[in-house]
């Protein structure tokens, strides 16, 4: 009986030690939420943000899987500062004071994937800092004060893919900075102070898929910026207040999809940087002055589908403006100047899909009528167009317009040219003369000259087309003679006039020429000349040359003297006279003897 109650109480003190092994056990791996802290053991999360935190807290639960950090007051990282951590997966130190991490802080981090360390005091960051780190995808250190990016800086972070580093004070970037980052997909360098485009440490990126620059002091994007990023497919650029200009070959070598280069200080559409972007589906061209968009260099663009233009200063859009992009679909021109937009414009207005046009001054004619049958097929994006100039349809929407108002509002009247006299203009050689042309329409007709060689004429040389639709000829040469046709042009139709133009040359006897015969004389050029004819010159051309002539030569040896003057005086004392000595000839032998020698003979010269 004895013996019994003995075994029971020995099997109750074994489980109560069991019992008590596996509390201490539970409590070594399961420590107790932090102070200042909320944990959820649920989602294995740790929250310790808004806690007043001056370091990050010991004894933090090895099986933490999720550890916010955020708005306290750390201000240094100490090396293998989260060792004890190997479940890991996202650490967020956002919006602390931290203004050093020690090389091989994160240490231990093997299963980390997202890495926070943005709104901090960061000014450099040490080579080793992210050893540890094989699975890292994500490195936000946005908004920092970093100003060098050194070499080999992110070279242990072979899995990461995004990069943002937008918001600091970035004056230079190592060539090498980047070297080991074999996986980076994106990288965000806005708001810095670089100066140029980092372009030898881009090329360590060469599996780059996107890259944002935002808000830099550029002016000009010089050549070859981005070579060797064969990968990247989406390039943007916004906020570079400076930049006026693209380099010819500053897209050379890319491959891009989606082209973005807004809110800078564009005046002209890029379109020599851009012929070879051959695979661009997406342009933003957006917040940038330029005032238009000229017909037939879009051509190369041949997978192009959306133009975004917004906001700029765009007054006309020429025909043939999309010509050969046979897959556009989106047109945003919206906040701009244009007062119309012609059908022609466009390859095939079949494929469109979507328009932009609305705060635009347009005015409702014509040229807008192709948009009235597709007005319920395309998309405005809740802002249709409205006319702004015309009495009847001012501010009325596309949309609501009648079938029956149609034909009376957009209307256009044809050209006509109202001075249609003199039709003949005579002007002495030498002079200017100015032919005017005068057309009314609605629209406003556009005038252009052809030459006599049925040659369009332009606003540039000695024989042009003034920008108010005037001819003007300057100098007049015999040659300029001929008819020349003034033709006015819009939407309806054209007039033209012809006007011919009469050159008088000088009379033969309006000089006086003196006649040099038989001097020279020169072939014919044509015939019926005479050959042995006279060759004029003119008294006052003749005066004139000799002058020149007799100047030239005085002038010459003047220089030769003076140049021999000073030479002589730098050589010294100078001999007047000179000996020579010589031997004359063998005298003739006399009876078969030989001949004799005569003695050497020496006599002197007197130099003058």
């Amino acid at each position: 009986m004895f013996e019994g109650i003995g075994v029971h109480q020995w099997l109750c003190c074994g489980a109560i030690y069991l019992l008590a092994a596996r509390v201490a056990l539970s409590s070594e791996t399961r420590r107790p939420c932090p102070q200042s802290c909320r944990c959820n053991a649920a989602l294995q999360e740790l929250n310790c943000s808004n806690g007043q935190l001056t370091t990050v807290p010991d004894n933090l639960p090895q099986n933490t899987k999720l550890l916010n950090l955020t708005h306290n007051k750390i201000r240094t990282l100490v090396q293998q500062q989260f060792q004890r951590l190997p479940q890991l997966l996202d650490l967020d130190l956002s919006d602390n004071i931290m203004s050093i991490i020690e090389v091989e802080a994160f240490l231990g981090l093997e299963s980390l994937i997202t890495l926070r360390l943005a709104r901090n005091h960061l000014k450099i960051i040490p080579v080793g800092v992210f050893s540890g780190l094989p699975k890292l995808k994500l490195l936000d250190i946005s908004s920092n004060e970093i100003l060098v990016f050194l070499d080999f800086t992110f070279r242990d972070l072979t899995s990461l893919q995004f990069i943002k580093a937008a918001d600091n004070d970035l004056v230079f970037i190592s060539h090498q900075a980047f070297t080991g980052l074999i996986s980076l997909q994106e990288l965000r360098l806005d708001g810095c102070n670089l100066t140029a485009v980092p372009t030898e440490a881009l090329t360590q990126l060469s599996g780059l898929r996107s890259l944002y620059f935002h808000q830099l002091g550029i002016g000009t994007l010089q050549n070859y910026s981005f070579r060797r990023l064969e990968r990247l497919k989406e390039l943007v650029i916004t906020r570079w207040r400076w930049l006026e200009t693209l380099s010819g070959n500053s897209l050379f070598g890319l491959n891009l999809t989606s082209l973005t280069i807004k809110h800078c200080n564009l005046k002209a559409v890029p379109y020599i940087p851009l012929h070879h972007l051959v695979y661009l589906v997406y342009l933003d061209l957006s917040f940038n002055p330029i005032t238009d968009i000229d017909g037939n260099l879009f051509g190369d663009l041949l997978r192009l589908q959306e133009l975004h233009l917004v906001g700029g200063s765009l007054a006309r859009i020429e025909i043939g403006a999309f010509k050969g992009l046979a897959h556009f679909k989106l047109l945003n021109v919206s906040r701009n100047l244009l007062t119309t937009l012609e059908v022609g414009a466009f390859h095939s207005v079949n494929t469109l899909k979507t328009l932009g046009l609305d705060n635009n001054p347009l005015t409702c004619d014509c040229r807008l009528l192709w948009v009235v049958p597709r007005r319920l097929y395309l998309d405005f994006g809740g802002n249709p167009p409205t006319c702004t100039t015309s009495v009847q349809s001012q501010e009325r929407y596309f949309l609501d317009f009648t079938e029956s108002e149609l034909p009376g509002l957009l209307t256009c009247r044809h050209p006509r040219i109202l001075n249609r006299k003199p039709r003949e203009v005579k002007v002495d050689q030498g002079h200017t003369v100015v032919v005017y042309c005068i057309a009314e329409g609605d629209p406003l007709p556009s005038l252009t000259w052809i030459s006599p060689q049925l040659k369009p004429l332009s606003p540039f040389g000695r024989i042009r087309a003034l920008s108010n639709g005037s001819l003007e000829v300057r100098y007049a040469q015999a040659q300029d003679s001929g008819a020349y046709l003034c033709v006015a042009s819009n939407a309806a139709g054209n007039d033209s006039l012809p006007i011919s133009l009469h050159v008088r040359a000088f009379p033969s006897s309006a000089k006086k020429h003196f006649r040099l015969k038989g001097w020279f004389s020169f072939p014919s050029a044509s015939p019926g000349v005479n050959e042995n004819q006279s060759v004029p010159f003119d008294v006052k051309t003749l005066l004139i040359a000799a002058t020149i002539g007799f100047l030239s030569f005085f002038s010459s040896v003047s220089v030769c003297f003076i140049f021999m003057f000073f030479w002589s005086k730098s050589k010294g004392q100078l001999k007047h006279t000179a000996t020579i000595a010589y031997v004359p000839r063998r005298t003739a032998p006399s009876n078969g003897g030989k001949g004799n020698y005569m003695e050497t003979s020496r006599f002197t010269m007197k130099l003058i």
